[in-house]
């Protein structure tokens, strides 16, 4: 299955996004959950929150990573982001309840990373983290030495054997991302080729795909553009 992944390295990747790019990708996430589309979509609204934070939007943010985790409870990361963005828009009350909501929701799916960070965004809000028992409580035990614990999910997971594709990002994605997550990644790779009718022979439609797996993955800008500059293409 890893095989039918596509994955590119050019040095474009590692430039920032201008505001016509940024605003292109707004577009075409909001075509996509727009009511007629596919507003059920809870990873076009991830996208979307992306799109909004990069363009400086962050109260857009918060409502397209809140629909996200309403549409789909199991995306943790959604409700660290929201809070995040609900920080940076001074929404502090709506944040604290949100990172509350989150951080006991990913406890107990195990989901250690995103917990972390909503319990570090507590901290900084002086908030006590909700207390979790039983699994979710296993969830903060130390794991064995040598466990692979994706980036993405937040949960111990298979370590890729080699690259799903060559170049930086497949290396990145074979050190950060399990194999079950990016398993998953094909079957929502599948739904978008679908429904954005996406040719991947074309360019343009190469790159939309790429950024949707980027986006779906957790490999943001400065992290692409850091390991671009750091590793040969």
């Amino acid at each position: 299955m890893l095989g039918a992944a596509r994955g590119r390295s050019r040095g474009a990747y590692g430039c920032d996004m201008d505001t016509t790019a940024i605003n292109a990708r707004i577009a075409q996430f909001e075509n996509m959950v727009r009511e007629g589309a596919d507003p059920t979509n809870d990873m076009a609204w991830f996208s979307l929150g992306g799109a909004y934070a990069q363009a400086g939007r962050p109260g857009d943010a918060a409502n397209a990573y809140t629909r996200c985790f309403e549409l789909n409870p199991a995306m943790s990361k959604a409700y660290q982001l929201a809070g995040k963005a609900l920080i940076d828009s001074g929404d502090r009350d709506k944040a604290v309840g949100v990172l509350a909501e989150g951080y006991t929701s990913a406890a107990e799916r195990g989901d250690r990373m995103p917990m972390s960070a909503m319990g570090e965004m507590l901290d900084s809000l002086g908030v006590k983290r909700p207390e979790v028992a039983g699994k979710a409580a296993a969830a903060m035990a130390p794991l064995p030495d040598g466990t692979f614990m994706c980036s993405k999910s937040g949960r111990p997971g298979t370590k890729m054997s080699k690259p799903p594709f060559k170049g930086v990002v497949g290396a990145w994605i074979m050190e950060q991302i399990s194999v079950e997550t990016f398993e998953e990644w094909i079957r929502q790779g599948t739904k978008v080729i679908n429904e954005m009718r996406l040719d991947l022979s074309r360019d343009e439609d190469g790159e939309k795909y790429d950024t949707f797996m980027r986006d779906y993955l957790g490999l943001d800008e400065e992290t692409l553009r850091r390991i671009s500059e750091t590793k040969p293409v």
